[in-house]
């Protein structure tokens, strides 16, 4: 997401930090730059304006022009109107005092509601609520058994609807169902349609009068752009939404509507799809969002990506595998499977501070195809092998080469990979005890 917006952005604040000097006449044709990059990203064209006009007010000021590091200080204009622009901070789902809290979602045909309703239920499972989820969905064929079926793997109660027809009654029924069985939120999962239409609407006005739902949110498609925006600012019109969900982040590289949207309709992202997965949905976090935009990656995300995937007791194991040299095949088939849970390649490293950098080198892109055939690989080896790498001679790799559906080459490769990185955890972990010995504390 965002990338080509962040490959511009960067190019045009690159050329603005070489200036030892900054004028007015330098900042005013970065910013041309800027708004061409923000219109070209599908921004709104009346937010690019007035997010222009302010950072230029704010970047020819004396603490800019007088400033040691022009450049960098402009940097963190653009940065901090970036987050203003998408709300400042984070914003929270609310509950309220209502036992279970019903949260509904709406939005149009296709933009991914009911994998979100599972996708939210699970974030709200993991902040230790029981929840119940109900698709009001009468009209798509297999929408209830889609949400059956989901919500089975993440282990949350679902409404059996069948044999009812009015969405309404399902939304009811549901949530004294979800009371009585102690439930502490239900999220409703309503009909989509091609277009907003008055029916539609009707039947979403009337669920929300009898269920009073907590929370509204919008499941816009990323993917729409401008689009999504203007459907958002009706929904809310006709409606009344709390907040927005913005599905398929992962597949829109220029990112216009997350941009536009707090500044258009008031209205905060609270959630981004990033994957079709049942795990891909983050908390929006403007200041986060804005760091990645910019190429600055996001080190705070990809922490809390890797505290959810990482057991501590195996994380400790590891580590004194590590320190006795230890560290087997097996071990880094296990580190693959976990890197993989986190997410694709391509997210992962857009979240390390600086890869834009690599990127521009002429890098190619990672190949997600590459971790498949190292896990293959390393499957089609004897418990022995995996422990012992070293006994792997030639007739070994051939013939796991055949069991992978490699070449030998590709074998020879990972082996030689392996024992790289065997040496280098070495190094290091001797040079971290004699600095330790030392009383040289790396922290």
């Amino acid at each position: 997401m965002f990338e080509n917006l962040t490959d511009k952005l960067d190019g045009i604040l690159r050329k603005l930090k070489g200036h030892g000097r900054l004028d007015e006449a330098n900042i005013q044709s970065a910013l041309k730059e800027i708004r061409m990059a923000l219109l070209e990203a599908d921004v709104n064209f009346r937010v690019v304006r007035d997010f222009v006009e302010d950072v230029r007010t704010r970047a020819v000021g004396q603490e800019v022009l007088d400033s040691i590091t022009p450049g960098q200080q402009v940097v963190k204009i653009v940065h901090d109107r970036l987050v203003e622009l998408m709300g400042g901070t984070s914003s929270q789902l609310r509950f309220g005092s209502r036992i279970p809290a019903p949260i509904m979602l709406a939005g149009l045909q296709g933009c991914g509601k009911t994998t979100t309703a599972v996708k939210l239920a699970r974030f709200v499972a993991n902040q230790g609520k029981r929840v119940y989820l109900v698709s009001a969905d009468v009209y798509r064929p297999a929408a209830m058994e889609q949400l059956n079926v989901l919500g089975a793997q993440i282990g949350a109660g679902v409404f059996d609807g069948s044999g009812l027809q009015d969405p309404v009654e399902i939304c009811v029924r549901a949530v004294e169902e979800a009371r009585s069985g102690g439930y502490e939120t239900i999220i409703v999962d309503t009909a989509g349609r091609l277009a907003i239409d008055t029916a539609m609407m009707d039947e979403l006005r009337r669920i929300k009068q009898l269920i009073h739902p907590s929370e509204i949110l919008f499941v816009a498609d990323a993917m729409t752009g401008q689009d999504a925006v203007k459907v958002a600012g009706r929904f809310d019109e006709l409606l009344g939404i709390d907040g927005v969900i913005m599905t398929k982040m992962d597949g829109d590289a220029r990112g216009g509507a997350a941009l536009s949207l707090k500044a258009v309709i008031g209205k905060p992202i609270k959630f981004v799809g990033v994957g079709e997965k049942i795990d891909a949905l983050e908390v929006f976090h403007p200041e986060r969002m804005a760091s990645r935009i910019l190429g600055m990656g996001d080190v705070l995300t990809l922490v809390e990506k890797a505290q959810a995937m990482v057991d501590e007791r195996e994380a400790k194991a590891l580590e004194k595998k590590i320190r006795k040299n230890e560290f087997t095949l097996g071990d880094f088939r296990t580190q693959l499977t976990q890197i993989r849970k986190m997410g694709s390649l391509q997210e992962i490293l857009g979240m390390i501070p600086g890869i834009n950098k690599i990127k521009a080198l002429g890098q190619a892109s990672p190949d997600e195809k590459e971790l498949v055939r190292i896990a293959a690989i390393i499957d089609s080896m004897t418990p022995r092998e995996r422990q012992n790498y070293l006994i792997i001679d030639g007739s070994r790799r051939k013939r796991i080469a055949r069991g992978s559906g490699t070449t030998v080459q590709d074998v020879n490769r990972l082996l030689k990979n392996y024992a790289e990185m065997r040496k280098m955890m070495k190094r290091m972990t001797k040079g971290g005890i004699k600095s330790l010995r030392r009383g040289n504390f790396p922290f």
